[in-house]
């Protein structure tokens, strides 16, 4: 018997597909935009490997629909304006581009962003945006000294002063993290999982870090600087930090959609179903669940 509430199959984790189905009825579709926005990084992080689309952003919509539609003729399609730093813009801009979301007919929209890109002014755009609306913020890790090494280019201290102006606007806000960042050990891992459930985020996207050709990660792989994970490794720790995170809130994603075109490692992270059923299997063994050891105090963290 599962003993997690927040399911109604086998997972143990509160799954975006259970939220989705609970809240709007049923499954949400994300299309992937580019906004043409850029990044205030300089350089960029050293795992990044700059994209760009030239259509204009109803053009990418158009495509997208399509593409979501031939799958499910009544699907609800959410705009994930999901490339680069999306409110590394004026405040005059941020509106205008959940605007013409607005009237593409979205039925949702998810934004993804740094935590330095965020102000007070664009907070409160963003708080009153008439459609359900999620703000992606990328965290990565809340150990400064990888962040360092990863050139993210803001602090851990950067990140909760966005988080928390976005929060005081009543944003849902979903943090990403990324397991097997250079240097950063099993438990400095589960220690940004269990930092950050203590900030009760409404959702978190948990990936695993790809090594993209033309990359700088690339070339200290390539130089045996830099080892992945192995994908029993990926799986335990997922298992752990899942443990450590409030039972409500959402795991949008155990694994990250690395380009195919460009992974040069680790393979394993290519074959998304192995990862989700041995993640399913992993927990089921330890007879454990997310929430299973999370508390709601800071103390010494």
């Amino acid at each position: 018997m599962n003993p997690f509430p927040f399911s109604d199959d086998n997972k143990r984790y509160h799954t975006l597909a259970y939220h989705n189905r609970h809240t709007y009825g049923g499954r949400v579709y994300k299309a992937t935009l580019d906004a043409h926005m850029s990044c205030p990084n300089k350089g960029g992080c050293i795992y990044c490997k700059d994209t760009y689309d030239s259509r204009t952003i109803e053009e990418q919509w158009r495509f997208e629909c399509e593409r979501i539609q031939k799958k499910d003729g009544n699907a609800k399609i959410c705009v994930y304006f999901g490339v680069h730093t999306n409110t590394f813009c004026s405040a005059e801009k941020l509106a205008e581009l959940l605007d013409c979301a607005k009237k593409l007919g979205a039925f949702s929209v998810s934004i993804a962003t740094r935590a330095d890109c965020i102000d007070e002014e664009k907070a409160r755009i963003l708080g009153n945006f008439s459609l359900p609306l999620t703000v992606e913020l990328g965290l990565q890790t809340i150990h400064d000294k990888t962040a360092e090494f990863i050139n993210r280019g803001h602090t851990f201290n950067d990140f909760l002063n966005g988080y928390e102006m976005l929060k005081s606007h009543n944003i849902r806000v979903c943090v990403h993290i990324i397991n097997g960042l250079p240097d950063e050990n099993r438990d400095m891992m589960i220690d940004t999982a269990r930092v950050i459930g203590k900030l009760h985020p409404d959702g978190i996207k948990i990936h695993s870090l790809h090594v993209l050709r033309g990359t700088r990660l690339f070339e200290l792989y390539q130089k045996e600087i830099y080892t992945p994970l192995e994908r029993d490794e990926y799986i335990d720790i997922i298992a752990h930090q899942l443990e450590l995170l409030p039972p409500e809130t959402i795991i949008e994603r155990v694994t990250g959609d690395g380009d195919k075109s460009l992974l040069a490692a680790p393979d394993w992270s290519a074959d998304k179903i192995a990862v989700l059923g041995g993640l399913d299997k992993k927990m089921a063994d330890l007879d454990t669940y997310q929430g299973r050891l999370f508390e709601d105090s800071y103390g010494d963290a």
